[in-house]
């Protein structure tokens, strides 16, 4: 199932196909210093991605083929709206129904970081504690989860986590772990 109907800019630039998202960016190439032979050296392969309504910039570098290198990058800029862009929570707000299949009763309660929908899972998660101000239970309670299992969804991923305890560390609360 297709996830609702964005409600903010954010959410359309993470639900956006490539070519949507990549409009929004000025895409620099450039040759990547470091190993990989004679080619690496000879071909702009490298790409850097400047997301002009965020002003977000990511880079990709790792592979000799630039396709693949602005396929990564975008992957990346995706996942850095969702760490970076916190949007408001309503209060009778209620989880899009495609988190069924990921939290809640008879779900897997995990998803994976390659799946496409995990940006828009893990801002989905950073909004619910920012809204309590870094209060997981809080947060959890919101989503239908326990404490337990909202803060095992934000500690499958180290990016995520981090952010979650800046997050908690603005409201002056111990980090997660």
């Amino acid at each position: 199932m297709m996830p609702a109907m964005p409600r903010n800019p954010r959410d359309e630039w993470l639900s956006s196909d490539d070519a949507t998202l990549l409009a929004l960016c000025e895409i620099d190439t450039y040759r990547a210093s470091g190993p990989g032979g004679q080619k690496r050296n000879k071909t702009s392969s490298a790409v850097r991605l400047r997301h002009g309504p965020s002003g977000l910039i990511v880079i990709a570098e790792e592979s000799r083929s630039q396709h693949e290198n602005k396929a990564k990058a975008l992957r990346r800029l995706r996942m850095a709206i969702a760490l970076q862009l916190r949007a408001p929570i309503a209060d009778d707000w209620q989880p899009p129904d495609w988190t069924s299949g990921y939290v809640g009763e008879g779900s897997a309660g995990r998803m994976s970081d390659r799946n496409p929908l995990y940006p828009q899972f893990a801002a989905m998660l950073l909004d619910l504690l920012a809204h309590r101000e870094g209060q997981a239970s809080k947060a959890a309670a919101i989503l239908g989860v326990t404490t337990a299992q909202f803060t095992k969804l934000l500690a499958t991923d180290g990016k995520l986590l981090a952010e979650a305890n800046a997050i908690r560390r603005r409201s002056n609360l111990s980090p997660l772990k």
